[in-house]
């Protein structure tokens, strides 16, 4: 087995952080703390790198607000020269275990991402009658640092490199601790609810944490389970099979290797059915010759639209600052059969030119 070693030097390094920095503030340099970050980078990126080089370094206070899309979540945010170092972590791993991850999995990987993975769970929709589609209860909270940092720390050898992973994880503890609902699973004793556990969504590290600790469970499906149609977007994810029998086995087979990583898939959103009556995935429903924007999708956009319209009515804001937003939607709604559905909303709709 690949160890990785000495990797703290190039993390450290002035040119990584650097370019970690140039990575965290995208789309963000108007915020106050990225504007301040940057009014003084070099001398920012220089005690940056000595606090890490001395190993003084300590994560900041997170800042928590919720946001509504397809459920209620908890979204974290680290202190922007926090969210520099997770970039420079990245930088360095995400490479290195780039190659141990298989091919269909979707999330937070360069030439991947959702429309991609649209399009392969639709080429199995139209090759196979059933699936199993899975979803993991309350992914992030769950996640067990102990399981994450034996996952991490079985290829990385770097011992300093492991003291920066454990900062990070112990910086987010508790986080999500309101999120989690206390599960227990066999040889569990009285101190499992007190168990470490819980990435920040948000995090750079924990987007691709999220999927260093699910990898083992991919290879699982793909390997021992023989699984040929599998398309995982971090906790959603999808199996195909011609037998239903099939699927539900694997159902029970992923039910209990998910124990080991002290994980459940939810019992309600996880299901055996046919494609016929159309996947609802990643905010589409697929269909072997369509793809339609999922109802909740299209009222959520109308829901956010509507106030950004009356807000310029008020003179908030103009339409530059919502133009962006707008187009954001437009360009994924475009990954389906939308055309009159766009038009239409947007015809009915207009725009006020004043502000």
């Amino acid at each position: 087995m690949k160890t990785f070693k000495n990797l703290y030097p190039q993390i450290t390094s002035f040119a990584n952080l650097d370019d970690a920095w140039r990575k965290a503030r995208k789309g963000k340099r108007q915020k106050p703390a990225v504007s301040a970050f940057e009014f003084n980078a070099e001398s920012e990126l220089f005690q940056l790198q000595r606090e890490l080089q001395d190993k003084t370094y300590r994560p900041g206070p997170y800042r928590s607000f919720f946001i509504q899309d397809s459920k209620k979540r908890k979204i974290s945010a680290a202190p922007f020269r926090d969210r520099v170092v997770h970039h420079a972590l990245c930088n360095v791993l995400e490479p290195r275990y780039e190659p141990k991850f298989i091919f269909d999995s979707y999330a937070n990987r360069v030439g991947k991402g959702t429309h991609r993975a649209l399009d392969r769970a639709q080429s199995f929709v139209r090759r196979y009658p059933y699936v199993l589609k899975c979803d993991i209860e309350t992914f992030f909270p769950a996640i067990d640092h102990a399981i994450l940092r034996q996952i991490l720390f079985r290829h990385i050898a770097c011992t300093d490199t492991r003291w920066l992973i454990d900062q990070i994880i112990t910086g987010g503890e508790g986080i999500l601790a309101d999120q989690y609902r206390q599960r227990y699973f066999p040889g569990d004793d009285l101190f499992a609810a007190t168990r470490p556990r819980g990435l920040p969504i948000g995090n750079q590290t924990s987007q691709f944490w999220a999927n260093v600790y699910l990898n083992p469970m991919d290879h699982f499906i793909k390997r021992d389970l023989k699984c040929q149609a599998f398309v995982r977007y971090v906790d959603d994810f999808l199996l195909f099979h011609d037998d239903k029998a099939v699927l539900h086995h694997w159902r029970a087979a992923i039910e209990d290797y998910l124990a080991t990583l002290r994980l459940t898939i939810h019992p309600e959103k996880s299901v055996v059915f046919p494609v016929s009556n159309g996947l609802p995935f990643l905010g589409f429903q697929l269909f072997a010759t369509q793809r339609l924007l999922l109802r909740r999708n299209v009222r959520s956009f109308l829901r956010r639209f509507r106030q950004q319209r009356r807000a310029i009515r008020r003179g908030e804001l103009t339409f530059t600052d919502i133009k962006p937003s707008l187009i954001s939607w437009n360009a994924h709604a475009a990954h389906g059969n939308t055309w009159r559905l766009r038009a239409k909303l947007f015809w009915q709709r207009p725009i006020p030119t004043h502000e």
